[in-house]
């Protein structure tokens, strides 16, 4: 049951295709998380420096976006400044499954990858493994 796992989690999307947006934001909503979105890379990475330290509890990253791609705007989110920067899970979102994009991701600086279509329960578990064990952790 995932209604509610997410409750007080604030979660930024970059995501420049209408239909994943819209099932994303759904899926995070419903387990009650509040959702950011923007529509490529370059407003995720404006987004994540105009919020507050903490603010966000994790990314979720397309890999293919325009105007900049998820694996450039996750180098220049860890690559600010800030604490938060070096620490917030990023998730990359694709629909390509290969072990080098994969490699790719994670040399970039994410922490998993998601395969499209986003299934819910794999994006929740993934989420709740960072965010509330983290959290808990720390």
């Amino acid at each position: 049951e995932v209604s509610g796992v997410l409750t007080g989690k604030k979660i930024l999307v970059a995501e420049d295709n209408e239909l994943n947006m819209e099932v994303t934001k759904f899926i995070l909503e419903s387990a009650g998380a509040t959702v950011v979105l923007v529509e490529n890379g370059e407003r995720c990475v404006k987004e994540f420096r105009a919020s507050e330290e903490g603010e966000f509890d994790a990314v979720l990253m397309d890999i293919m976006m325009p105007i900049m791609d998820g694996l450039e705007a996750t180098r220049r989110i860890r690559s600010l400044e800030r604490k938060d920067a070096k620490k917030i899970p990023i998730f990359a979102m694709t629909a390509n499954a290969f072990s080098d994009d994969k490699e790719r991701s994670l040399q970039a600086g994410m922490n998993e990858h998601v395969s499209k279509p986003i299934e819910e329960k794999q994006l929740i578990r993934y989420i709740r493994k960072y965010i509330i064990n983290h959290t808990a952790s720390m």
